[in-house]
């Protein structure tokens, strides 16, 4: 019953140091997708208010005329940027989920191992006993 026990407290110690693992691996990623996307919204915000700035300075036809080009450069602009962040954000998620895979397959690699050991070693006994008899 001891020896259970001790597995037991074994096999909790090394789930709960995988799951820390994993949950630094997570918040580390959401912390930079946060961070990305949170200077992207920046430098989108300051370039639409510099553009609103200089419309509000408008004062006849031609000055609009010449603001066209600029706000559908803005435009432009933004939805590069939002498209680069988008993209950023994706390969730092897809690396993040790879290194946590990594760490999952290794775990479930290592379970197998010992399961198998375990098994090998109650086949063993129970061979050794069949012969004693």
């Amino acid at each position: 019953m001891y020896q259970f026990n001790e597995q037991f407290a074994a096999a909790s110690r090394q789930f709960a140091d995988t799951a820390a693992q994993i949950n630094k691996i997570a918040l580390e990623n959401v912390e930079a997708v946060f961070g990305l996307q949170l200077n992207a919204l920046q430098d989108r915000a300051n370039a639409t208010f510099a553009f609103f700035g200089e419309a509000a300075q408008a004062r006849d036809l031609g000055a609009y005329k010449a603001l066209f080009p600029k706000g559908v450069q803005v435009a432009r602009e933004n939805i590069e940027r939002t498209v680069a962040v988008g993209q950023d954000v994706y390969g730092r998620t897809l690396k993040a989920n790879e290194a946590i895979g990594q760490i999952t397959k290794a775990q479930l690699e290592t379970v197998a191992a010992k399961t198998q050991a375990t098994v090998e070693e109650a086949a063993d006994k129970v061979v050794k006993a069949a012969k004693a008899k």
